[in-house]
């Protein structure tokens, strides 16, 4: 079971896999009229369709149909649909095609096809797909959804005796409320899912117009003492990921070179040279104030540190991102909150003794995302793999920048898996951008400023 989201995002990476929408409409049409033809036999269908592309996939279904057995009721204009694919199909149509004119669009046809909604319904249905829904329950004829039935979740949604849901069912979806559910296969290409790609990005948080400062990410970060580079990086990639606010919390020993790296960095200075007991405390309420907490950039391998890291880890309760240093620290702990580790190979093989990346996230309740040529991110139950980046990217720093991006992202209300899939892939992706202009002399900075170009290129409408 998948949710609208899932399905819009292996649309796209499919699309990215050279597998085009127009391809999957043409099958989910196929799927559809072959299942009207052995349920229905020679019955009369009447497609009621709305002008996305759960419309697309109707008018890809009555191509396939006898003509005089079909008619699409369209319950918008024709200049309203959407897509080019969409109005490619409704421009072959040889059956009758109509405006949809309420419960008389049903006389003389046998079975209703809902194709009005699909998964794109967001909020209360409105007319016509109201009045369309209404009028279909009070039919009495048999209904038949594509993919999902429209108005789902909502205090009115169709229901049908059948729905062809395209892939795999959607998130919500019973026999009570969706009837027999006959899944399809559209032909999407399994690494549509396996691996993490551009429609990935459908997932990232886009602020609310309304929203103000400290909505849309509020971040702590716990690094520096003996280091002071790396917490500055991942702060800086943390905002250009788009957290609204990033405090870096560090050492005495790093607070001026973390305070001077940027005039947009917050910093909190803390007692001593290194991170220790002194500081447990306040680190622990302050965490409180934030939506997330990245610790490890910078911190360091002393023993005092470490324990004092251990104990942190142990008691924070809100969303963590363990990168570095800290990752030893981690070992063996049960998460209490949302959690990813961000493990180099090296990092991981400690953390591991020899036990696989399912295999340890399912012990610690957490994710795991093991950074190499190719990323694994995984839940114990899911395992998913990035392939963006480039060899360049071996350089000292790129891992606080991943991590930094993987703490925005869960300051911003992510889960742990998506956060942990969508940071690899847009850090990957910065850096072949970096590439593109600096070839191996890219630096882990050249990253960071390319991160913005990834979110705009990838989140245009």
């Amino acid at each position: 079971m998948i949710s609208p989201t899932d399905a819009r995002t292996l649309d796209a990476n499919a699309e990215a896999l050279g597998v085009p929408v127009s391809r999957l409409m043409d099958s989910a049409g196929a799927a559809l009229a072959g299942f009207l033809e052995e349920r229905f036999g020679d019955s009369r269908a009447v497609f009621v369709c709305g002008t996305g592309n759960n419309g697309g996939d109707g008018f890809a279904a009555a191509l396939l149909r006898d003509p005089e057995r079909t008619k699409v009721s369209l319950l918008k204009k024709p200049s309203s649909i959407r897509s080019d694919i969409a109005r490619e199909r409704y421009s072959l149509l040889e059956c009758p095609i109509e405006a949809y004119a309420g419960a008389s669009s049903f006389e003389g046809f046998d079975v209703i096809v809902d194709c009005a909604l699909g998964t794109g319904l967001s909020g209360e249905v409105r007319d016509p797909y109201l009045q369309f829904i209404r009028d279909a329950n009070l039919s009495g004829k048999p209904i038949v959804s594509a993919d999902v039935p429209s108005g789902l979740g909502s205090p009115d949604c169709i229901r049908p005796v059948a729905t062809v849901a395209f892939h795999d069912s959607k998130e919500g979806m019973t026999e009570e409320n969706s009837g027999e559910i006959v899944i399809a296969d559209i032909g999407i290409p399994a690494d549509a899912f396996k691996k993490i790609g551009p429609g990935d990005l459908l997932r990232y948080p886009v602020p609310d117009k309304r929203s103000h400062k400290g909505q849309n990410g509020r971040l702590m970060i716990v690094g520096g003492g003996p280091y002071f580079g790396a917490p500055a990086m991942s702060a800086l990639s943390a905002l250009r990921t788009g957290a609204d606010i990033v405090r870096v919390f560090t050492p005495e020993s790093s607070y001026r070179e973390v305070a001077g790296a940027s005039p947009v960095l917050m910093v909190t200075k803390l007692r001593g040279n290194i991170l220790n007991y002194d500081s447990l405390e306040v680190i622990l309420a302050e965490s409180e104030k934030y939506d997330a907490v990245l610790i490890g950039p910078g911190l360091g391998t002393d023993e005092i540190t470490m324990k004092t890291a251990r104990a942190f880890i142990r008691s924070c309760k809100i969303p963590m991102v363990i990168d570095a240093d800290a990752i030893s620290a981690a070992k063996g702990v049960e998460a209490r909150a949302a959690t990813v580790l961000t493990p180099h190979g090296g990092e991981f093989s400690k953390l591991s003794d020899g036990r696989s990346p399912e295999e340890v996230a399912a012990e610690m309740g957490a994710v795991i995302l093991k950074k190499g040529a190719e990323d694994v991110v995984t839940d114990g139950a899911r395992t998913r793999i990035n392939a963006t980046g480039t060899p360049a990217m071996t350089g000292a720093g790129t891992g606080d920048v991943l991590a930094g991006s993987v703490a925005a992202l869960l300051s911003k209300g992510m889960s742990a898996f998506d956060a942990a899939c969508l940071g690899a892939y847009i850090c990957g992706k910065a850096g072949e951008l970096a590439f593109e202009r600096l070839s191996y002399g890219l630096i882990a900075t050249d990253v960071i400023n390319c991160i913005p170009q990834v979110l705009r290129d990838g989140l245009r409408p």
